[in-house]
């Protein structure tokens, strides 16, 4: 069985897993070291997509493996029955590491579980039935959370009706923004739209929290807007405006989240704490652990039995969220973040200058996105899953994202070195002139009548 081929294990993959999970490249990975990734028949892969986000020491990396397999000899799952060791260590590390005065912790299992345990917490703790999210953010595929998440709407359809109390705002987008300003030379229209919300569709005395990822996951790798001032921007205005209304603003970290950005969390970058961060994904190489973070006086308020997980903070994936933090300390991976993504996205803005469809590089550390437009500004995400497939021909592996997965996302491993930078760029610069062409011979081919993909503009603005 060892032998098979990728064709025979495809079939069986066919056979016996439900269709609905859907697996970007017909891979059968086999195993992975550091950015690479190996298939069943030994070919490798530079791996820029790291479990989307996940694997943020790299994959398989010692440390995590040693104390991973030290742990499974002493103890492996206790659930709710009793207290152990792991668990308490880790929220206490968690503790220290997050935003000032979060210094409580609730942990369970995925962003989904943990995005339905903080609104079920805000609700409660607050008596609040509604909650505000932003248009074009994923924050997972539970009922609730489907409910919050619009990046696209295939998310939703099907599901309804949904979960109900939830209201969605613009996200702060400043290449296709919502009020039609200028980038950097607005005066933050996009909140006055936000704060709208208020006059005409539900009074802040009845909002439970506001949800937001503080930099855009799934919808398009976006920073949010700061306007000419930087130091009262989208975020810091939200904050305030939760402080006055008594609304418990809570942060999406879940892609951002454990030196993605080149910090612990991408709330410090915005110099905002939340009052509840949610977090999943980086925290333990791949091992299933996420957590709500939380003051602990908020936390009290969310009394004993009110929730509760039977696998969430195992000790397993405990020992890997507590040996996966002290690398990205010992080996100084926040500093390699923030240097390796400056010197990536300086690399990606040439491209800018050479094609003209490329319209924007933006990110933070190591979550990095390039958009890309058609010649009437529209997103193109025909060309980007060309490029997507000219990198998977030359080993490379990228995700699209956007509601047109009409964006690169560039999610490397934080240890990347600048050798795997250069040869990820080496591989991006032969694959997209051959994108490029193929999308060209693809529109030559198409009706004059045809609509392009991301015509429509109530959906998504083109660029102005």
């Amino acid at each position: 069985m060892a032998n098979l081929s990728t064709a025979e294990w495809l079939e069986r993959d066919a056979r016996y897993l439900a269709p609905t999970y859907h697996r970007c490249f017909d891979i059968v990975a086999e195993r992975a070291e550091g950015t690479y990734l190996y298939d069943v028949e030994g070919i490798q892969y530079l791996d820029f997509t790291m479990g989307i986000a996940v694997n943020n020491v790299g994959h398989c990396h010692p440390s995590v493996v040693k104390e991973a397999k030290e742990q499974v000899e002493k103890l492996i799952h206790c659930s709710a029955v009793t207290r152990h060791t792991k668990n308490i260590k880790l929220a206490e590390k968690i503790s220290q590491i997050a935003p000032q005065g979060l210094d409580c912790v609730f942990l369970n299992n995925s962003g989904g579980e943990a995005v339905d345990a903080a609104i079920k917490m805000a609700r409660f703790v607050t008596g609040r039935p509604n909650i505000i999210a932003f248009t074009g953010g994923f924050h997972g595929r539970t009922l609730l959370a489907t409910a919050l998440t619009t990046a696209k709407s295939h998310y939703r359809q099907g599901y309804e009706p949904l979960p109900s109390g939830i209201y969605h705002a613009p996200y702060p987008y400043c290449l296709r923004c919502p009020a039609g300003q200028i980038p950097g030379k607005c005066n933050l229209e996009c909140f006055d739209t936000f704060e709208a919300m208020f006059t005409h569709q539900l009074k802040p005395d009845t909002v439970g929290a506001i949800l937001i990822e503080p930099m855009m996951g799934e919808g398009g790798y976006v920073v949010p807007a700061t306007g000419y001032k930087v130091e009262n921007g989208f975020m810091q205005r939200l904050r305030k405006l939760c402080d006055t209304h008594g609304i418990m603003l809570i942060f999406d970290e879940v892609q951002s989240g454990f030196g993605r950005t080149g910090k612990w969390f991408a709330s410090e970058h915005f110099a905002v704490v939340p009052d509840l961060m949610i977090v999943a994904k980086g925290i333990a190489s791949g091992f299933p652990m996420a957590a709500v973070v939380s003051r602990k006086e908020l936390m009290d308020k969310w009394t004993m039995g009110r929730h509760g997980s039977t696998y969430g903070g195992n000790p397993v994936a405990c020992a890997a969220a507590l040996a996966s933090i002290d690398v990205i300390e010992k080996e100084n991976l926040l500093e390699n973040a923030r240097k390796m993504g400056d010197y990536f996205m300086a690399k990606l803005n040439e491209y800018k200058s050479k094609y003209s469809f490329v319209k924007e590089v933006r990110g933070l550390g190591l979550m990095i996105g390039m958009e890309v437009a058609d010649e009437s500004g529209a997103p193109d995400g025909v060309l980007i899953e060309k490029l997507v497939d000219e990198c998977f021909k030359r080993k490379l592996l990228l995700l699209d994202c956007g509601i047109k997965n009409h964006i690169i996302r560039f999610i490397p491993p934080l240890n990347v070195s600048k050798a795997e930078i250069d040869k990820a760029l080496s591989i991006i610069d032969e694959a997209l002139p051959v994108a490029a062409a193929r999308r060209q011979s693809d529109q030559a081919k198409r009706p004059a009548d045809e609509k392009k993909p991301g015509e429509d503009a109530s959906v998504v603005q083109p660029i102005a």
